[in-house]
């Protein structure tokens, strides 16, 4: 019984370490990543009314995305 238990426990790390592919994408793959039909608004009105919503409800506004390349010049 112990066997089958390291047995089985053993094949389930070598299962998970086998699962891990490459850990970073590559620049030509990129593009598929950035095409609008990845985006989690499939429907911009309702992402409008969601926002309007949660305006209200909470006070707060934005944080749906940002424009500029990061240097804080925008």
């Amino acid at each position: 019984m112990k066997r089958a238990v390291q047995t089985f426990a053993v094949l389930g790390i070598l299962a998970s370490l086998g699962g891990c592919g490459r850990f970073a994408v590559r620049a030509n793959e990129k593009e598929f990543l950035a095409d609008p039909v990845m985006a989690f608004d499939g429907d911009p009105q309702e992402a409008a009314a969601d926002d309007h919503i949660l305006t209200n409800r909470e006070g707060a506004a934005g944080g749906r995305g940002a424009q500029g390349g990061g240097c804080g010049c925008n």
